[in-house]
C-alpha cells in the first residue's frame, strides 16, 4: 500500500474516532465565575443593568485601552445593546444585548464573542453583609462534533476573562461606595509670645477686695472693688466700729479705716540778732 493512501486512511480513522468521542461530549456547556462584593444588591445591579457602565469594569477594556465601544437601544434594561471592536485578535469583536432584566436579582443577555454565540447572565444574591454575583456564559453545541470539541476550551478562554471582569467590578463598586475623608484643618501657630488658647474670663473677686497692685487715690477713698468699698450693686457691709488710728482694716471684714487728720505745727520765727551798740 502506498504511503499516501496510508496517510489518508489514517486521517479518516482519526476523524471517525473524534466524531465518536464527540457524541459523548455535553451538548450544552456553561462557564461561570463568582465574586463577593461588599455592597448590597441594589448597589451592584446598576453596574450590570446599565451597559454604559460596562466600560468601567470590562475585562476587554482592561486588556485593550483603545477598545472601541458603541451603544444602541435604551441606556439600561431590556433592549440595551453594546458592541466593541479591538485590534487585538484575542479580543476581536463582540456584542451583548439585554434580553431580560429582574430588578436587583438577575440579568440575561444574548452574547457574541468572536462569532461564538451564546447566552450570558448575571445572578445577584445576598452574601453576609454584601452580595454574591455570578457571571456565566452558556453555549449550545447542538449535534455538531466540532462545536462540542470547541466547547471544551471555553472554560480556559472565557473563564479567565470573566474572572478579571468580576474582580474589576468589585474594585469599582467598593471604591465608589467608599466615603470621602475630610481633610484635617491645620492650625497656624501664632507669633512668638502670643498664646493660641482662647482668653478665659477672670474669676470674680469677692466684694471689697481690690486687685493686687491697684493704686489708692489721694483722700483715702479706694476705687470700686478695692478695700473699703463694695462692688457696685453689692449690699453694704455692716459697720464694725471705728478702729485705732494707724491700724489697717482687715480685708475680710470690709470695714472702713478711719485715719485722724494731724495738723502740723507752725514753724517758729527765726531768732532776732542782737545789735551791738556802738560804744
Amino acid at each position: 500500500m502506498r504511503p499516501l493512501v496510508r496517510l489518508v486512511l489514517g486521517l479518516v480513522g482519526l476523524v471517525a474516532i473524534l466524531a465518536a468521542v464527540a457524541v459523548g461530549l455535553p451538548a450544552h456547556v456553561t462557564v461561570a465565575r463568582t465574586v463577593v462584593i461588599n455592597a448590597p444588591e441594589s448597589a451592584v445591579f446598576p453596574y450590570v443593568n446599565n451597559l454604559h457602565r460596562f466600560g468601567d469594569w470590562s475585562p476587554w477594556k482592561l486588556r485593550d485601552p483603545q477598545l472601541a465601544i458603541t451603544y444602541g437601544g435604551p441606556e439600561e434594561g431590556k433592549g440595551a445593546l453594546i458592541q466593541w471592536t479591538s485590534q487585538k485578535p484575542s479580543i476581536g469583536t463582540g456584542n451583548m444585548q439585554i434580553s431580560d432584566s429582574n430588578l436587583n436579582r438577575s440579568l440575561e443577555l444574548s452574547a457574541n464573542f468572536n462569532n461564538l454565540e451564546g447566552t450570558s447572565s448575571f445572578e445577584i444574591a445576598p452574601s453576609g453583609s454584601g452580595s454574591k454575583i455570578t457571571w456565566s456564559f452558556g453555549y449550545d453545541t447542538g449535534s455538531s462534533p466540532l462545536k462540542r470539541w470547541k466547547a471544551l476550551m471555553l472554560d480556559g478562554f472565557i473563564g479567565s476573562e470573566y474572572r478579571a471582569g468580576l474582580d474589576r467590578l468589585k474594585e469599582t463598586v467598593e471604591a465608589d461606595r467608599r466615603p470621602l475623608t475630610s481633610p484635617t484643618p491645620s492650625v497656624t501657630p501664632g507669633p512668638p509670645g502670643v498664646s493660641s488658647q482662647p482668653e478665659q474670663p477672670s474669676a470674680a473677686l469677692p466684694g471689697g477686695v481690690a486687685p493686687s497692685g491697684a493704686p489708692v487715690p489721694p483722700g483715702g477713698t479706694p476705687p470700686s472693688g478695692q478695700p473699703g468699698q463694695a462692688a457696685p450693686g453689692a449690699p453694704a457691709a455692716p459697720a464694725t466700729g471705728s478702729q485705732t488710728a494707724g491700724t489697717p482694716s482687715s480685708p475680710q471684714t470690709g470695714a472702713t479705716t478711719t485715719v485722724p487728720e494731724t495738723t502740723a505745727p507752725a514753724p517758729a520765727p527765726p531768732p532776732k540778732k542782737k545789735r551791738r551798740r556802738n560804744q
